[in-house]
This record gives structure tokens, C-alpha cells and sequence, in this order.
């Protein structure tokens, strides 16, 4: 009988102790050192359509371990996140966009930070009939075609570049953002880094006047113009043209080489990046033979200085889990992982982040 209730006993204190080596591997995984799991809390943040099907990801992988925590992220466009966070209305915002000195002083919580979450490629896309994926389109073609001054899909300045390809003799819709997007800042800003007419007509920025095409909210509401429009070009982030099985172009870069968006021609152009610390940059145009010209970085909107303990503490913690283990989901929704050399900066900035002047995380 003493036996028995030895070895139950054991058994009991064995289940115990193995159960607090789980709730360890579970609080601690993509936690800071020393941080504890957070309260209940509710999380809403709003921006980036650029980063939408990464965070969404991120979010629901995230819930698994930490059903304590509700997070709520509308993909309305960089332009609204950065309004929203601005007057606080929201908890983060996500933008591709780096925000102005002139916003950053406008806002009403304090000192923003930007804190990169992925990086990725914006392809040009297009819905050409019979005209085969990969079409090459120049820089300076690229340029007139936005401006309006390339109207027809068998131009010579476009079949120039693709020997041998049967063009048609149609017109070309150019499809772009209709709302506030980061997505629009990337393309802008690589076409102002090439074209000196358009940097000088039309420029770079999150809302620009468009001089020619149709207008789609949301990268998905592009999409849908390029999908409905015979002859229409426009421009998404890579995972919208891989998941609408969207035809993309093959781009001219810095170096002369004709490359496509991928992961790895991303990756190439985030490398020859000089990152200053409060990690607003420009990767458009990068120098490398393998860099694909018109790429960016994804940043979160946080405050410095957090009004609610138990919210601030969940917003770090989430994009503590999102720069650490939420880059395995990267790759297979068509977005490169942070460079490890940037992730141990942002484990700094996360650091600084406070609550009544005391960190919540060490």
C-alpha cells in the first residue's frame, strides 16, 4: 500500500515538474530574457496591405501560444495606419513608408519608432493576352508608361527589350493605389531614383496625382483592376502576384541585370544597405548584380513611451515573437527574413520601449 502511494506520489510530482518545463519552453519562446507572460490584452493596429498576409499569419500562429491576447490588424493602406497612430487611435500602425520628420513631430503620443518586420518585393504586374510571364520592362519604359506617354503594349520602346515576343496591338491601362500605401512609396520612389520627369512631375510619397490609369484600394483592390483590365499594368507586393497567379516582370537593375522579385534578389538589395538607427531607409535601386530595384521594408508603429502596461507589454512581446520565430513563416508567403545583424538592433529598440519611464522589457 505505501508502495502504491510512493509511486503515485512520483508520478504526480514527475507530471508537475514536466508541465513547468512546458509553461517555461511556452512563456520564454520568442519572450525577452526575463519578461513574463503578459495580462490579458486587447491590440489593435491598422496599415501596411504591403505586410497583410505576413502579419495575419503572424497573428494567428501567435494566438496558439498566447490565447491571452487579442490582436486586430486592418490592412488599410500605410497612409491610414500612420494617420491612426498618429492620433492615436489605434495601438500600432504598420507602414512601407517611412514616415516624415513632419509627421513624426505632428504626432500626439510622443517619440514613434519604426521597427522593421519583413522586407519584400513589389513586382510589377501586368494582363497582357498570349504575351508570355516575365516580360522585360526597362526602367526608363517603366517611367513613361506611368506618365502616360507609353499608351500601347507593341511599342517599340517595349519590344526593343523583348526580341522575338509577339506583342499585341493594344492599349495599356495603368493601374495603381487609389488610397494612402507604402506599397505606392516603394514604386514611387524608385521610379523618382530613374526618371528625373517623373521625380520632377509627380515624385514620391504615400498619395500622389496620378497622370494617367485606374485607381484599386489595397494592394488585393489592384489586383482585381489588373485582373479585370485586358492590358492593364500595375504594381503589388509579390505574395498578391503569386496568389492571384498574376503575371510579373523582369526588371533592369542598378548593375544592368535583368532580374525578377524573389526572395533571394530582395534579400540581395537589403544587403548593400546602409540601415541608420532609427531604421528609416530607402532599398530602391540598390547596387548589386543580384538586387531586385524596387524593394522595401515593412515597419511597425510604436510608441516609445506606452500609456497601458498590460497593452504596451502584449505589443512588445507580439513584435519581439514577430522579428524572432514569426520569420519561419516569411519565405512561403513570398517575403525575406530580417537580416540577423538588423533583429539584434531591434532587440534594442524594443528595450526602450517604457511604461512610466520604467522599460517593460529587459
Amino acid at each position: 500500500m505505501f508502495r502504491k502511494k510512493g509511486r503515485l506520489l512520483a508520478y504526480a510530482l514527475t507530471a508537475v515538474l514536466m508541465l513547468s518545463f512546458v509553461g517555461c519552453g511556452e512563456k520564454n519562446q520568442g519572450t525577452p530574457t526575463g519578461q513574463g507572460q503578459a495580462e490579458t490584452a486587447s491590440l489593435t493596429g491598422s496599415g501596411s496591405s504591403f505586410v497583410y498576409p505576413l502579419l495575419n499569419q503572424q497573428i494567428e500562429e501567435y494566438r496558439k501560444g498566447n490565447s491571452n491576447i487579442t490582436i486586430n490588424y486592418q490592412s488599410s493602406g500605410s497612409g491610414a495606419g500612420i494617420k491612426q497612430v498618429s492620433e492615436q487611435t489605434i495601438d500600432f500602425g504598420a507602414t512601407d513608408g517611412p514616415m516624415t520628420d513632419e509627421q513624426l513631430k505632428a504626432t500626439k503620443g510622443g517619440q514613434l519608432l519604426h521597427i522593421p518586420l519583413t522586407l519584400g518585393a513589389v513586382a510589377v504586374t501586368y494582363n497582357v493576352p498570349n504575351a508570355p510571364k516575365e516580360l522585360k520592362i526597362g526602367p526608363t519604359v517603366l517611367a513613361d508608361i506611368f506618365l502616360g506617354k507609353i499608351t500601347n503594349w507593341n511599342d517599340q520602346q517595349i519590344a526593343s527589350d523583348n526580341p522575338g515576343v509577339s506583342l499585341p496591338d493594344s492599349k495599356i491601362t495603368v493601374a495603381h493605389r487609389s488610397d494612402g500605401s507604402g506599397t505606392t512609396y516603394i514604386f514611387s520612389d524608385y521610379l523618382s531614383s530613374i526618371s528625373p520627369e517623373w521625380l520632377s512631375k509627380v515624385g514620391k510619397g504615400t498619395s500622389l496625382n496620378w497622370p494617367a490609369g485606374l485607381g484599386g484600394k489595397g494592394n488585393a483592390g489592384v489586383a482585381g483592376v489588373i485582373q479585370q483590365t485586358s492590358g492593364s499594368i500595375g504594381y503589388l507586393e509579390l505574395a498578391y502576384a503569386v496568389q492571384n497567379n498574376l503575371a510579373y516582370a523582369m526588371m533592369k537593375n542598378k548593375e544592368g541585370k535583368w532580374v525578377p522579385p524573389s526572395l533571394q534578389t530582395t534579400s540581395a538589395a537589403a544587403a548593400a544597405a546602409t540601415i541608420p538607427d532609427d531604421m528609416r531607409v530607402s532599398i530602391v535601386n540598390a547596387p548589386g548584380a543580384d538586387a531586385y530595384p524596387i524593394a522595401g521594408f515593412s515597419w511597425a508603429l510604436i510608441y516609445k513611451d506606452q500609456t497601458d502596461k498590460a497593452k504596451g507589454t502584449a505589443l512588445v512581446n507580439f513584435i519581439n515573437w514577430s522579428i524572432h520565430d514569426g520569420q519561419a513563416l516569411s519565405e512561403g508567403l513570398h517575403y525575406a527574413k530580417l537580416p540577423a545583424s538588423l533583429v539584434s538592433r531591434e532587440e534594442e529598440m524594443l528595450k526602450s520601449i517604457t511604461f512610466q519611464g520604467e522599460p517593460l522589457i529587459k
